[in-house]
């Protein structure tokens, strides 16, 4: 009867022991922020200066919220009043990219997003007369200090794409 006793008491402490080290530790959320996908969109992170149609403008683009999301600052060419924002963030739901962009003009856009191609891109559909119109974001030529990002239209579903802007990137120093 001692021994069964002595038992009992030293599967209690080693339970107790367990449970008294899980709550030193709690368990850390996973949010997905760390996943290879998630990173896909780092090699914009970065101060830029932004060229296109012979104006220079600049964009800031940082990773916020603990890494899960990107902000992109954007601040419109010398005497253009355009001043936008963008949250990035990979939706581990889905398994895409989401992206919100708002502006001072009262703009407002949504898109989905991905690698396709091998190029970053993001993409959505509208209605416009009637039609659907696929505008989608690409960027391309990406190096450490430049990239090149296109907006594009597509009146066919994407089989013909009509650029609409480019904009050569520069790395700020």
């Amino acid at each position: 009867m001692r021994s069964l006793c002595l038992v009992a008491v030293i599967a209690a402490a080693l339970v107790a022991a367990s449970f008294s080290a899980r709550a030193q530790t709690p368990p850390q959320p996973k949010y997905g922020c760390d996943s290879p996908e998630s990173k896909q969109l780092d090699f914009w992170v970065g101060e830029w200066e932004l060229t296109y149609g012979g104006m220079k403008s600049r964009n800031r683009i940082t990773k916020v919220l603990d890494g899960c999301a990107i902000l992109e600052e954007f601040s419109g060419a010398p005497g253009s009043k355009l001043d936008g924002r963008s949250f990035s963030q990979f939706d581990t739901a889905t398994k895409q990219w989401k992206q919100t962009w708002v502006d001072n003009t009262g703009g407002y856009l949504d898109f989905n997003g991905g690698i396709v191609e091998g190029q970053m891109q993001f993409w959505r559909d509208v209605q416009k007369d009637g039609k659907k119109i696929r505008s989608r974001m690409v960027w391309r030529d990406v190096k450490t200090d430049t990239l090149t990002w296109l907006w594009q239209s597509s009146a066919d579903e994407g089989k013909t794409w009509k650029t609409l802007w480019e904009i050569a990137y520069k790395r700020l120093p």
